[in-house]
């Protein structure tokens, strides 16, 4: 790698910045909605970008889709019916599936663009989950959707940006709102709520909208290295007080029943993850 290499500067923060040697630029684009760019680093792999942001990489993506996926549904025990906003790599699609108990997930995702170049660039990802005869892709406004549907879920995982451009509408009162309407009862929601140590005040933002709505709004944190500033916290909110407590002799015995072969999660550290430092515990008090 020569001094010709261009570098990807992530401009997610004012202050501080983490920057990606772009060995092969496979696609760029500024689609309707955002600006969007798929290159190759020694490291990473294969990384996406949206608006200047890294959202996923080939390298540590399993992290991510693994807490986000198989926290909400082995807690909850009996998830049949799956709603995922957002997720166009189809990570988040592919973790849920491996859940054979799950009989359909819908996905609704804003951009076309996002699903059409991650499945070309980034296959590994999603793999077949798109072809998954469980599987239902919406490309449509999800906040909208939660707004209309008539249809119920046991399980709402939003895979969003951040609170910026088109992920912006993800954040608000109105959403998680509508969200808790399509949930059953004893459904759980989950979303990413960024890194709490540069992002404290999302992790506040959405405490105060959520806890109007749901008897039980909490965050859970992991460590996915390719997002800058520390752990992530992904956002927890249920009617079900004891979702988030369930002992990990139980979560074993539904992660042995779902056969699931995992890289990143295991059923302690799902008992553990609810357990957040002081400095983040501040932020939703």
């Amino acid at each position: 790698m020569g001094d010709e290499t261009p570098w990807f500067k992530e401009t997610l923060y004012p202050a501080v910045a983490q920057s990606f040697a772009m060995d092969r630029v496979l696609f760029r684009e500024r689609s309707a909605h955002q600006d969007l760019v798929i290159f190759e680093n020694a490291i990473y792999g294969r990384v996406l970008a949206l608006d200047g942001a890294v959202q996923v990489t080939t390298r540590d993506e399993f992290v991510y889709h693994e807490m986000m996926t198989h926290v909400p549904i082995l807690a909850h025990g009996k998830a049949k019916r799956v709603l995922i906003v957002g997720g166009g790599d189809g990570g988040i699609l592919r973790e849920t599936l491996r859940h054979k108990s799950v009989a359909s997930v819908t996905m609704v995702e804003i951009d076309r663009a996002v699903v059409d170049m991650c499945l070309k660039w980034m296959p590994s990802i999603a793999g077949k989950s798109f072809a998954d005869k469980r599987t239902r892709l919406v490309i449509a406004d999800g906040a909208k959707y939660v707004a209309e549907t008539a249809e119920k879920f046991d399980v709402v995982i939003v895979d969003s940006t951040d609170p910026q451009g088109p992920g912006e509408v993800l954040f608000t009162e109105a959403f998680y709102r509508n969200c808790k309407r399509v949930l059953k009862p004893k459904g759980i929601l989950v979303n990413q709520n960024g890194v709490p140590f540069l992002q404290g005040d999302e992790m506040t933002m959405t405490y105060r909208r959520r806890r109007k709505h749901f008897a039980h709004t909490s965050f859970y944190v992991a460590a996915v290295p390719s997002y800058y500033g520390g752990f992530m916290a992904l956002g927890w909110a249920s009617d079900d007080p004891k979702a988030h407590r369930v002992p990990e002799a139980t979560l074993a015995k539904r992660f042995a029943a779902a056969k699931l072969k995992t890289r990143y999660y295991t059923p302690g550290l799902h008992a553990g993850c609810f357990g957040l430092p002081a400095f983040a515990q501040a932020r939703v008090k």
